[in-house]
């Protein structure tokens, strides 16, 4: 982790699980963007491991995770997010841009 940044993490019983798939990057990090990789875990949980520099936030952020959680149900999936000042929005849209490339 960068100095300045804070780290928040998430975590969600799933009920869709995902199988086996090559991990997914969507977004770039630059100024004000993100980006968001999903990846094969073990387990039926779909964690979240949030790296930001906006610092103070946590609550939105467990809002948002938890909606795109409530609207995908995923299981068995690691997320990544890098952020550099992404509104809810954005990250809400790259979420759904990540969970899109699991559908078969």
């Amino acid at each position: 982790m960068q100095p300045g940044l804070e780290t928040l993490d998430y975590s969600f019983p799933g009920t869709r699980a995902a199988g086996a798939f090559t991990p997914v990057l969507v977004g770039v990090v630059g100024s004000g963007n993100l980006e968001v990789l999903l990846e094969p875990a073990p387990g039926a949980d779909c964690r979240f491991h949030i790296e930001t520099s906006a610092r103070g936030f946590g609550a939105i952020w467990a809002a948002v995770a938890q909606d795109f959680h409530t609207r995908h149900q995923l299981a068995g999936v690691q997320v990544s997010i890098h952020d550099m000042g992404a509104t809810p929005a954005v990250v809400s849209l790259r979420l759904d841009q990540a969970a899109q490339e699991l559908q078969p």
